[in-house]
């Protein structure tokens, strides 16, 4: 489905992702894992089109996108949930929804996927309220319900977890589970959490400077000793 080769990113004199090579793959979570400031958000908005690559190529289901604009990838299929958030929060629960369905058409634009607020359900009850009087938990639920509206073949979620309580880390666990199982959609998450990243995982990649310093599958994550290349 996604396969990065060889990517080289820059801000300005600064050296961000590094011969970089990544898949995704259909009814797959691929996940992201580093520290603090080795370029995982810096991936996804590169896979996303949000910042340019010095060289390499990002490629959707055969083709090249690596030129392609945000809007022309969203179009595609691309669904992104940002680190933050980013809700709209002057918006009501319902409206912020809406953004997320802007690319469709038809009925489909029209009318609230039920399915979301199945997965959700704290989000039909303050469908009405404002984004912004949300709890952090309650808006990382409405920041990834409303990429999903959009009905993306590819999610991409940077730190779901950050700054979650842990009822909502094991619900937002449970959704991503459901979504991968599906079988329609290749999910790339960004974490720092290993316990949940290690749940979840197809398949994985640490980053270290920008660079993958070890990847494998989601079964090897405990063998390879994942979890001390995060500490380190």
């Amino acid at each position: 489905m996604l396969e990065l080769r060889d990517i080289q990113q820059h801000y300005g004199s600064s050296h961000t992702l590094r011969n970089l090579s990544l898949q995704a793959g259909m009814g797959e979570v691929t996940t992201v894992l580093g520290r603090n400031g080795v370029g995982k958000t810096t991936l996804l908005k590169s896979i996303m089109g949000m910042v340019p690559l010095t060289s390499g190529t990002v490629t959707w289901e055969g083709k090249d996108i690596s030129r392609l604009s945000p809007e022309a990838r969203v179009a595609l299929g691309f669904g992104y949930v940002p680190q933050g958030r980013e809700i709209f929060p002057r918006l009501t629960v319902e409206e912020n929804l809406r953004m997320g369905m802007a690319k469709l058409s038809g009925k489909a634009a029209r009318t609230i996927p039920g399915e979301l607020y199945e997965m959700f359900p704290v989000l039909k009850e303050m469908r009405a309220r404002r984004g912004g009087d949300l709890s952090g938990g309650q808006q990382q639920q409405l920041a990834i319900a409303r990429a999903l509206a959009g009905k993306p073949r590819i999610l991409l979620l940077d730190e779901p977890t950050e700054g979650i309580q842990p009822n909502i880390i094991k619900l937002i666990g449970q959704v991503i589970g459901n979504l991968r199982d599906r079988g329609d959609m290749a999910i790339v998450l960004v974490e720092q959490f290993y316990d949940f990243a290690a749940a979840l995982a197809d398949r994985y990649a640490v980053l270290s400077r920008g660079a993958v310093a070890k990847s494998g599958t989601g079964a090897g994550m405990e063998a390879d000793d994942v979890r001390s290349l995060l500490s380190v």
